[in-house]
């Protein structure tokens, strides 16, 4: 197991890439802080069943990511429990399609509240508790959408390179603290996101990669865990595309 005894943030983490990244990082012997916006009784139960598959313990962290007073008091939560947080994935976000010409102010602001701005402050207040333990890896998703110049995909590009930069800078001024930051771009993957969109446009995205088909959430999930874990010890600063040869 590669994050045995290890403890994780996972952001989102109740559907898509962040539910197959509970299922492989609990897999991995990692104890988990399983973060979604709302606490309902199906997703406690869902925890408690892959803590018991797993052996791990995996402790549900609800609030809204936009909401940073709420966000402050789970990192308290955090740190009462005396444990050192030894991974950061920064999966939580949305989705936008739409025109250049069509969208508006509404919308960048809600695309860069959610996708840039939450993760910037999470990751401050982590970061602050991981250079206390001098060790650290913070995973963040970005998007190919934030490299390609997809037609409809201004917006959430804009915000997901803007994560890509982040992630850039802050890898430059944690290194010394021993804490990497790395992003994962994934390209078409097969979750409900996909449904916000054309299925024309999904169908060429298939079509048009190397191996002709979309990612599954785990093939995300397991590049993840590499970031999280002591094989990627000298690996910082990086942005890995895991899209299929997405041309």
């Amino acid at each position: 197991m590669l994050l045995a005894g290890k403890n994780v943030v996972i952001t989102g983490s109740n559907r898509g890439i962040g539910r197959a990244m509970l299922e492989e990082f609990a897999l991995n012997g990692a104890n988990i802080w399983a973060h979604a916006r709302v606490e309902t009784p199906v997703f406690v139960q869902d925890m408690q069943v892959l803590a018991d598959k797993y052996g791990v313990t995996i402790r549900p962290l609800c609030f809204d990511m936009t909401d940073y007073e709420a966000m402050k008091a789970a990192v308290k939560t955090i740190m009462s429990s005396k444990t050192p947080v030894d991974a950061l994935i920064n999966n939580a976000g949305i989705t936008y399609n739409a025109l250049f010409q069509m969208s508006t102010i509404d919308h960048l602001r809600n695309q860069f509240e959610v996708n840039f701005v939450a993760v910037f402050i999470l990751t401050q207040y982590i970061s602050k508790l991981m250079t206390r333990q001098k060790s650290g890896s913070i995973v963040n998703i970005a998007s190919t959408a934030a490299f390609d110049g997809n037609s409809g995909k201004s917006v959430y590009g804009a915000s997901k390179a803007a994560v890509v930069a982040m992630t850039e800078s802050i890898a430059a001024e944690l290194g010394g603290s021993g804490i990497r930051a790395n992003c994962i771009a994934p390209g078409i993957t097969e979750t409900e996101m996909l449904g916000t969109m054309p299925e024309a446009v999904v169908e060429e995205a298939k079509a048009s990669s190397d191996l002709r088909r979309g990612g599954e959430p785990s093939e995300i999930a397991r590049t993840a865990v590499f970031l999280a874990s002591d094989l990627s010890s000298y690996i910082t600063g990086q942005t890995i595309r895991v899209d299929g040869g997405l041309k």
